[in-house]
């Protein structure tokens, strides 16, 4: 039986703002949709598998290789190397639009629906059939260890608990029916892979590549470990995902993706060599010691594709998407109003964010203490909402100019931390924790704003220099006034209340600015001008007058 895979489910709840649609439900579409948007590029020409990361690298587009020299299935690679091909991929236009997809998806899940059969089981191979090295699985960075299957969403249930756990990994090809699997990172996975080696017995899991990327964002997503991430799928698209049965291992896998490995993690513990890996960290990882992974099966279509998921920003730019969400939420649930929030690709789309919020007296402080608990952020900048969180420019600025070290970093020690921050210090046999540091970069209680209002050049409302260019000229102004006159008018202008320099001038531009100079200038020489504490122009034996 086909699954159908485009019949809506109508959400009743769905937030204002969003629109509830259903995205594209396979990767099949969502390329079409990437061609559509002019963000994909086919090469048909014969290319080296060897050559195809650097190929991706230097491309502002997403590759589809027809034609990888030695194998008969095309490559797909960039597909989520970009903030905008995210956006298409999640059916929005921003992370604020991912947000509130996310939160529809979280508050209302849809259990998957489970078909007898799908495209993916035209082909299936079992025994000695399996051969790894039959699939495009290419190398990516100079120090790579191996061949790395990088798109896999990995299904595993572990007998006492029950529940599916979805997750993506990354899977070393060493021999035909043999890889590695990097766990190194506390979660889900590592917890049933542990139980099951402590029982001496392998963990079956079933390994799909080349789903859509709504699968594998809901994958990457941590969830709490009774929560099935397919049902949070299902929830975000609007629709439940369609669930296909394994052969040879008693799993689901995502039906009708490309390529399925039946599998299971050998019960040999984390003693086996893997690796060198490029991190999304931006750098080369180390040697990691994780079990063995041996396929007992692949089921895949007649015409599949390969994903080759390129690291790192095919993972950042999911990543960064993944994580605006919870932080919204934890600034919210602790009364916080949130502006915008800034997942930094500079800070690997994991370790790094800013956040702009409205703020009330102490909420910096508060917002940090959320934020900070979130994942494994690391670092988290809290500035004013009149600051863009996206321009680094600004935040350091605002960093630079509201933050006193000894008042408004605040330092955490021995949290939780990703075992791949090179910056930890490792010690083996434990999970490192690391510390985590809060910059309040918000203008600070009992400060006057005062000292924070920014630089506006006079007149920037009404001249445009594009005008200029093009041969505006302005109208000549009184060559020569009587300076005793106009002096008289910047008396009777300042003697109600207090007015900025630019403002008489400007009320008395007709003079030309020489005669409004020289005016103040005879004024000042008469003592009969001061500045109010704002510093604007008033009478000097006023009651506006500044006092020392």
């Amino acid at each position: 039986m086909q699954h159908n895979t485009n019949m809506p489910i109508e959400d009743q709840s769905a937030e204002p703002g969003v629109e509830t649609k259903v995205i594209s439900a396979g990767i099949r579409e969502f390329v079409s949709d990437l061609r559509e948007a002019g963000e994909l590029v086919d090469l048909h020409q014969p290319v080296d598998l060897r050559h195809m990361a650097t190929l991706v690298d230097q491309s502002d587009k997403a590759l589809m290789f027809h034609n990888p020299i030695g194998y008969d299935m095309p490559v797909l690679s960039g597909v989520l190397r970009s903030a905008n091909r995210a956006f298409i991929a999640m059916g929005s236009s921003s992370y604020r639009d991912i947000e509130k997809i996310l939160s529809r998806g979280l508050a209302n899940p849809i259990e998957p629906t489970r078909v007898s059969t799908s495209s993916t089981e035209e082909v299936i191979l079992t025994g000695d059939e399996v051969n790894l090295f039959d699939l495009p699985v290419p190398i990516f960075s100079v120090h790579d260890g191996g061949p790395m299957i990088t798109a896999g969403i990995v299904m595993a249930k572990d007998p006492e608990l029950g529940v599916v756990n979805t997750g993506c990994y990354r899977f070393m090809v060493k021999e035909k029916a043999l890889t590695g699997i990097d766990i190194v990172t506390p979660n889900n996975l590592r917890y049933y892979a542990n139980r099951a080696y402590e029982a001496g017995r392998p963990l079956p899991i079933s390994i799909s590549i080349g789903t859509h990327p709504i699968e594998m964002f809901a994958a990457n997503y941590r969830a709490p470990i009774e929560v099935e991430e397919m049902s949070l799928a299902g929830g975000i698209r609007g629709q439940a995902v369609a669930l296909g049965q394994c052969r040879t291992i008693d799993l689901p896998y995502i039906a009708d993706c490309e390529i399925v490995l039946e599998a299971e993690i050998l019960p040999v513990g984390w003693t086996q060599p893997e690796g060198r890996f490029g991190e999304f960290t931006f750098l080369m990882g180390g040697l990691h010691w994780n079990p063995n992974v041996r396929v007992k099966s692949i089921m895949m279509r007649r015409d599949a594709m390969y994903w080759a998921l390129h690291m790192p920003f095919e993972y950042t730019y999911l990543g960064a998407a993944a994580l605006h969400q919870p932080v919204r939420t934890a600034l919210t649930n602790t009364g916080i109003e949130v502006k915008d929030i800034n997942i930094t690709v500079g800070g690997a789309a994991y370790w790094h964010a800013v956040i702009s919020i409205k703020k009330q007296a102490g909420e910096g402080k508060s917002a940090l203490l959320a934020a900070l608990s979130v994942g494994d952020l690391k670092h988290v900048v809290i500035v004013d909402e009149e600051i863009d969180v996206y321009n680094p420019l600004e935040v350091e600025w605002a960093i630079a100019t509201r933050v006193q070290g000894d008042r408004d970093v605040m330092i955490i020690p021995g949290a939780r931390a990703k075992p791949l921050d090179p910056s930890l210090f490792i010690t083996p046999g434990h999970v490192p924790t690391g510390t985590k540091v809060g910059i309040d970069a918000t203008i600070g209680e009992n400060i006057p704003k005062e000292r924070y209002e920014r630089v506006a050049y006079a007149y920037a409302d009404r001249v445009k220099v594009g005008d200029y260019v093009e041969g505006k000229s302005d109208e000549p102004q009184e060559a020569k006034a009587d300076i005793a006159a106009v002096a008289q008018e910047i008396l009777a202008m300042i003697e109600p209340e207090p007015m900025y320099y630019t403002d008489i001038d400007f009320k008395l531009s007709s003079y030309g600015f020489r005669n409004v100079a020289a005016a103040f200038g005879e004024l000042h020489a008469q003592g009969k001008l001061w500045k109010d504490k704002f510093g604007r122009v008033c009478l000097r034996d006023s009651e506006f007058a500044a006092k020392p």
